[in-house]
């Protein structure tokens, strides 16, 4: 694990559940694996406070645990830490596919690492009860969404261990078990009830998410080469992929030209009548995102995830170079990639740049190791210095994994510099709340509009007008986490298609 990756985990822990599951998971990065004696040995705190957090750490995923002669042995998952970045896209993408009160339990599971389906339908419930009367969910309604969670497969069981042999396995269970509506109802009253459930629990299908997320940007890629028709049909084609083919394979079975019609024609059948153009577009398309494989069938096609990702990955770092060195730059990157091996005489007649040019942008990509040198021995030369020859070539995998440990920087500085903003600015974002909060109490109590304009002049112009800049600020560090955040799960996709 990289010192940046460390970095930015145990800033993620101490934002979201402070400073003492911090220093315990601290202690597991820098072992990798410990019993629970060693970690009380180690780290200057109570016992009672370090099962404390090494249970939240457990309970929301980011330590997996095996029996052995010592005891458990405790692994910390970095992966699953770097997700909290992601948990604001889950629930959007809940609620697109699923409504408001599918979104709000999944808040609720996300909040509480692991949760019981009637508890999670009550604290809904009971959220929605602020709401205004349309807006309102019934119990059996709730249940119903939370069903849907479960047949979408973003939510599986969670196993509640006492012994050793109650651990969990690695099988997905999605099952529900029959939930007693009446008691549910008792429960959302606030008096005890037996819903059926006890001791199953349901936790966030992670993987799920990701597959829906890797989707998403295959989407994208197609809308954006060709147009939103040809994006429709890219998601058709992935949705008979996952019906059809293992969630992680590198490529689908084949999938016949008649079949993708008879999704088609269900699902989306404005694009029956240019379906055949549409599938010759995609497939003649440098991106090589569907292969056609045989003729039976009308034609039969493969969904190629694996070249999709190499061809994703690419174009990204391609981006990457032209922002941080220019177009000129790119261009150089661009000709190394398609020649694979070059020597600089070559670049510079090809890439029809000056020779001290061109010299130079290429030492800066090769400086910050966007580019590899290959050294070679010409034959028949034994002396002097014209013996050996260089060659300029891009190591892909070298590059990537260079370009995820920069996204781990930055998530990490913007991490870093929004809680500046907000402990620089506390006294006034306090003040904001405050008043906020007066402000509703009195309208509820139905006070005039001199009070409320009175609570409004509590803050001072000046006043107003820094905390509206810091809050512009706090809303750009946001938007510039998702975006990279976005490019850090592209760039995590091709690894692990390209391990």
């Amino acid at each position: 694990m990289s010192l940046i990756l460390r970095k930015l985990c145990e800033c993620l822990l101490h934002e979201h559940f402070g400073s003492i599951v911090t220093e315990v998971a601290a202690e597991l990065f820098k072992h990798g694996t410990r019993t629970l004696s060693q970690i009380t040995s180690s780290v200057k705190i109570p016992s009672v406070k370090i099962k404390e957090a090494m249970c939240v750490l457990v309970k929301f995923g980011f330590v997996m645990y095996e029996p052995t002669d010592r005891g458990l042995i405790y692994t910390l998952e970095t992966d699953k830490i770097v997700t909290i970045l992601r948990y604001p896209k889950y629930m959007y993408h809940v609620k697109l596919i699923i409504g408001d009160e599918a979104e709000m339990m999944l808040e609720e599971v996300l909040k509480s690492g692991y949760e019981s389906a009637s508890q999670i339908i009550v604290k809904t419930y009971q959220r929605l009860e602020h709401l205004p009367p349309e807006r309102r969910a019934t119990v059996p309604v709730l249940k119903e969404k939370f069903e849907l969670l479960l047949q979408h497969q973003y939510l599986l069981r969670s196993l509640s261990s006492e012994t050793l042999s109650d651990l969990p396995t690695d099988k997905p269970d999605f099952s529900l078990p029959d939930l007693n509506i009446k008691a549910i109802t008792r429960l959302t009253q606030g008096y005890e009830a037996d819903a059926g459930d006890k001791k199953i629990y349901w936790r966030v299908n992670i993987d799920r998410f990701n597959e829906d997320l890797r989707d998403q940007i295959l989407v994208n890629a197609i809308t954006r080469r060709i147009d939103d028709k040809a994006g429709e049909l890219m998601r058709q084609l992935l949705y008979i992929m996952s019906i059809r083919t293992a969630a992680w394979s590198d490529t689908s079975i084949p999938i016949p030209l008649n079949d993708i019609r008879e999704s088609i024609r269900k699902n989306v059948p404005h694009l029956i009548p240019h379906l055949d153009q549409y599938m010759s577009l995609i497939v003649d398309d440098s991106s090589q995102f569907i292969q056609r494989v045989g003729d039976s069938g009308g034609g039969q096609y493969s969904i190629n995830i694996r070249e999709a990702f190499y061809q994703l990955a690419w174009a990204t770092i391609e981006h990457i170079v032209m922002e941080r060195f220019g177009s000129k730059a790119s261009r150089i990157f661009r000709l190394i990639r398609s020649y694979k091996y070059i020597d600089q005489e070559k670049i510079q007649h090809v890439a029809m740049l000056g020779s001290k040019e061109a010299k130079l942008l290429t030492f800066n990509l090769m400086e910050e190791k966007y580019l590899q040198i290959q050294e070679l021995k010409k034959l028949g030369v034994t002396t002097g210095p014209t013996k050996i020859f260089f060659l300029f070539h891009i190591d892909i995998n070298q590059v990537v994994r260079m370009t995820i440990e920069h996204c781990y920087h930055s998530l990490y500085n913007i991490i870093q510099r929004r809680g500046h903003e907000v402990n620089s600015n506390k006294r006034m974002i306090d003040k904001e709340l405050r008043m906020q909060t007066l402000t509703i109490n009195m309208k509820e109590h139905g006070a005039p509009e001199e009070q409320l304009a009175e609570i409004a002049d509590m803050m001072t112009p000046a006043e107003k007008i820094q905390l509206e800049q810091v809050h512009e600020r706090i809303k750009k560090l946001g938007s510039n986490e998702f975006c990279i955040d976005e490019t850090l799960f592209l760039l995590e996709m091709y690894i692990r298609y390209h391990k």
